[in-house]
Order: structure tokens, then C-alpha cells, then sequence
């Protein structure tokens, strides 16, 4: 018989959302209320299995009360407030933070970003030709997987998966000001040279492809990375006990690349090198 376990019941709360009232349980934010009640909000930097970091601003709605703007991803649901989403307001900051984004960086590898672009009108080439672009080459120094910092969009999830929330390595940061800051390792080394241990959980994380599967980059510069041909199947890792979950994406009888569910009480997304890049053995053909 499966038992499932009940939790500690949340108090539900009571606000106004679009001038529908709606109900969420304590502690939740204004972007879970808003995905709870079918509304599509737009964001990067959030991730399901980290701490907001408020970085990229796309979030942002309008709160009753509020002078300021406030991003979805972190602001909690409180009883009686008044939420607006798509204020006039709202959408031009969403707009003008999409086109400084696709303006500075390469986003097309960023999941729905030209869906975004699209909806709210935004054009990055208004700036001109002249415009500030972060152009850096892809850092290929390991079989494993690639930094292209030319999409990096600084939301910091790489580092925080890499430091004090998940992995404990803390092998990346943040170096430089202003402009100028990039995620790093330390002394900006090759990754060898680094405290990297490859988990490959920055790659999880990342909502750009500024980290990727060398096996995905190396496809994609080919021109053969198709994910509609992608079958995506659930295992349990095998090299020990602990009981990882595996999701392994296959394309031409080829696992191309290894991910795990995010809401597995196990891994909660996170893997150890040996998870997420040991599987040449399974497609060995010697």
C-alpha cells in the first residue's frame, strides 16, 4: 500500500489578482498564484529548485500600494493585496528589459524568448548597430560540457547551484563590475584548472544554453540538434544506491544529453558527474 505523506497544511490567503479574487497557500509567491491561475508570466532568472535572485526583471507586476514595480518570482502572496499583471506599465518594462537583453546578448537558445519578444512588441535592433554586445567565444576546455558566456544573462542560478544552496563546490562566481561582470571560475582558469567537480547541475539550471552538453553544443554547430526528434525517458541512475532519478534524451538511438525531475525527492534536480555524464558505456557499439 502506498502511504503518502500529508505535510504540514498551509493557512490559504486571500487577494485580488486581475480584479479576480483568488486564494493561495501561505508562503507561496505572487508568480506561483499566477501560474495556479492559468496566467502566463514571463521570467529567466526564476528556478524551481532555487532561491530567487530578482536578477532579470521580467516578472515584474504591479502591486497595489507598491511605488515600484515588484518581480513576481519572490514577492509573497499577502492576504488583501491587490495584483496587477498586464498593466501598461508592466508590459513596457517587460518589453524594455527583453530588448536590452536580446540587444547585449545571444538569447537564441533561450527557451520561448521569441515567443516573449513577439508578445510585447519588443525590438532589440532599436538601439543600433553601436550597441554594447557581449561577443565572447565559447570556452571548450573539457569533454564534458561548454561555457558560452556570450549568452549569459548573469541571472546567477549557476552560482547559486554551485555554492551554498545545492553543491557546495563553490567553483563559480561572479567577477568584474558593471559591465564587465562575468561569471568565472576563480583567476578565470580553464574549468580543469578549477574546483569544478562536474556535477553538471549549472547546466541544469541555466535558462539560456550559456552552459550546455558538449555532446548539445557540439550538435548544434553541426545543425543537427533536433528536439522534436528527442524521446526524453525516466530511469534510476545505477552506479550506486542512493537512488537518483535520470531523464535521458535520446535522439537517433543516441542519448544526447542527461537531465533529472526537478520535483524528485531524491536528486530535486541535481546530479553527481557520474549521473549526468556517465552514460557512454549504455551506447557502447564495441
Amino acid at each position: 500500500m502506498t502511504v503518502t505523506p500529508l505535510g504540514i497544511p498551509r493557512r490559504l490567503l486571500e487577494f485580488t489578482l486581475d480584479g479576480e479574487p483568488v486564494r493561495a497557500p501561505e508562503g507561496s509567491t505572487i508568480l506561483d498564484a499566477c501560474r495556479a491561475a492559468g496566467k502566463d508570466i514571463p521570467t529567466l532568472c526564476e528556478g524551481d529548485t532555487l532561491t530567487p535572485k530578482n536578477a532579470c526583471r521580467v516578472c515584474v507586476v504591479e502591486v497595489e500600494g507598491s511605488r515600484t514595480l515588484v518581480p513576481a518570482c519572490s514577492r509573497k502572496a499577502e492576504a488583501g493585496m491587490e495584483v496587477r499583471t498586464g498593466t501598461e506599465r508592466a508590459r513596457h518594462s517587460r518589453k524594455v528589459v527583453l530588448e536590452l537583453l536580446a540587444s547585449s546578448v545571444d538569447l537564441s537558445t533561450t527557451p520561448r524568448v521569441a515567443e516573449w519578444l513577439k508578445e510585447y512588441e519588443a525590438k532589440p535592433d532599436r538601439f543600433g548597430p553601436d550597441v554594447a554586445r557581449l561577443n565572447e567565444e565559447p570556452r571548450v576546455d573539457n569533454d564534458l560540457y561548454v561555457r558560452d558566456y556570450g549568452k549569459c544573462i548573469l541571472c546567477y542560478k549557476c552560482v547559486d547551484a554551485c555554492g551554498d544552496q545545492w553543491q557546495n563546490s563553490f567553483a563559480i562566481s561572479v567577477a568584474g563590475r558593471g559591465f564587465d561582470a562575468r561569471i568565472a571560475v576563480e583567476h578565470d582558469a580553464p574549468l580543469t584548472d578549477s574546483a569544478c567537480v562536474y556535477c553538471g547541475n549549472c547546466i541544469e539550471v541555466c535558462p539560456t544554453g550559456a552552459l550546455s552538453f558538449k555532446s548539445e553544443f557540439d550538435m548544434r554547430a553541426a545543425g543537427t540538434w533536433d528536439e522534436s526528434r528527442q524521446t526524453r525517458t525516466t530511469t534510476v541512475c545505477a552506479y550506486c544506491g542512493v537512488g537518483c532519478n535520470l531523464t535521458l534524451h535520446v535522439q537517433d538511438n543516441e542519448i544526447v544529453k542527461v537531465t533529472s525531475p526537478h520535483d524528485n525527492p531524491v536528486t530535486h534536480g541535481n546530479l553527481c558527474i557520474k549521473g549526468r555524464f556517465g552514460y557512454q558505456h549504455v551506447q557502447s557499439r564495441d
